[in-house]
């Protein structure tokens, strides 16, 4: 099986056609359902499909646009646009469980408020996607199946947004919501060819799990173009500034940092990552930017800060929940959390530093540009199955570059390229 994308099959194009009339949202939410038939078995990235559900909405899409609704300045701007939604935040009438078996089957009473939005601006949830258990680790395997990547079905579509990737780059939708606490939409998106936006703080509702891992956490999008992406994070954060999109080209002229050192010392980066890395930066010389080679300096407080609050985000999440139906290394991670929080670990002062030294670098420069993986991404197995050391001995060295971004709080996107 090979992912699928399609010229017709973007949210903006969809959109558009519901809303002149010249498709059906009913229609397009069926095609995304028989999509969903006959490729969601080979790579399993949802966990909840809302087949009738998500009909009656259509059906109530398609109403509101005969009503004349659609013809009200910037109503409508998702029109029977087919979704998908992570199984961490709540869907009205579904469960949420987020690949855990600790967690309780009961519907959700109420939508988060990025699914109120996606919804109020005409999106339908066809379905719920995977992710591993709790969002903790960087593959989506959990207790609920192995999660495939649609291009090599060998390999993972990363994580946590691990299963709204594949359903994206499966061609099962056009876009699909994703949240991001260590770079959990960016590594999806670099292991599936998508564009994946990290929004930066406050730009978006996040209330994901008790604290957003100490704010560490957003929710975003993912889009196999930077149209669509740029649509949906237009909506998700109330701003219909955002959905704005040209070509490189024709903006203003950008002053771009170019690094391939990873924040961590003893990760390598892989020689054709370095290439697509390099061939990027010379295309936007080429099209008139300052492109200049400039490595960030990670101090070690930064890796401290970002860590303290993986583990201590991890353990406030499994508080209340069984521990003995958790996998052994989320188990053991939030064991270190609970470490982290009963001393009093988690501090500003390493996340306050590198603030500032970041935004430093971004008063210099308007763009920095680095790989988002060191190496292509990992086997798809049930790493839940491993320990917490072999997890963590792949994955940090894997995907060493997102992690820095989310504790500064500052936006950040991956782009297919190479």
């Amino acid at each position: 099986m090979t992912a699928t994308t399609s010229t017709d099959w973007t949210a903006s194009g969809i959109a558009a056609g519901v809303r002149s009339r010249h498709r059906a949202a009913v229609d397009t939410v069926r095609e995304a359902l028989d999509r969903l038939d006959a490729r969601d078995g080979d790579v399993a990235a949802f966990q909840v499909v809302r087949r009738e559900a998500a009909l009656r909405e259509a059906a109530a899409v398609d109403g509101a646009v005969a009503d004349g609704a659609a013809r009200e300045s910037g109503s409508l701007p998702l029109a029977g646009v087919p979704i998908a939604v992570k199984d961490n935040v709540p869907v009205e009438g579904e469960p949420m469980r987020e690949g855990s078996a600790a967690t309780p089957a009961h519907p959700q009473i109420a939508n988060h408020e990025v699914v109120r939005r996606l919804r109020h601006a005409g999106a339908v949830v066809v379905g719920i996607t995977r992710l591993p258990e709790l969002g903790v680790f960087g593959t989506t395997d959990s207790v609920y199946g192995v999660t495939r990547n649609p291009w090599d079905l060998d390999r993972t579509p990363g994580g946590s947004s691990g299963g709204s990737a594949a359903a994206v780059a499966a061609g099962i939708v056009p876009v699909a919501h994703g949240n991001d606490g260590m770079g959990s939409i960016r590594i999806p998106a670099a292991c599936t060819g998508l564009v994946g936006i990290k929004p930066g703080l406050g730009v978006v509702p996040a209330e994901v799990g008790p604290n957003d891992w100490y704010g560490m956490t957003e929710n975003g999008v993912l889009a196999t173009t930077a149209t669509d992406a740029g649509l949906v994070l237009s909506v998700l954060a109330d701003d219909p500034t955002l959905a704005a999109s040209g070509d490189a080209a024709d903006g203003p002229e950008l002053r771009i940092a170019v690094s391939t050192r990873p924040p961590v010392q003893f990760a390598k980066v892989d020689r054709e990552h370095v290439r697509a890395l390099f061939a990027t930066a010379a295309a936007l010389l080429h099209d008139g930017h300052t492109v200049e080679r400039h490595d960030p300096t990670y101090p070690t407080p930064v890796a401290i800060a970002a860590l303290a609050r993986w583990f201590a985000g991890t353990a406030l999440e499994a508080e209340h929940l069984d521990e003995t139906l958790l996998e052994p290394r989320v188990r053991t991670h939030a064991r270190i959390g609970r470490f982290v929080i009963d001393r009093g670990l988690v501090r500003d002062n390493g996340r306050d530093s590198w603030v500032e030294s970041a935004g430093d670098l971004l008063t210099t420069y308007d763009v920095l540009m680095t790989p988002v993986l060191a190496t292509p991404p990992l086997p798809a197995k049930r790493w839940g199955d491993t320990t917490w050391f072999e997890t963590m001995r792949a994955s940090v060295p894997w995907a060493p570059f997102a992690a820095p971004w989310n504790l500064a709080g500052f936006p950040a996107m991956s782009v297919p390229a190479g």
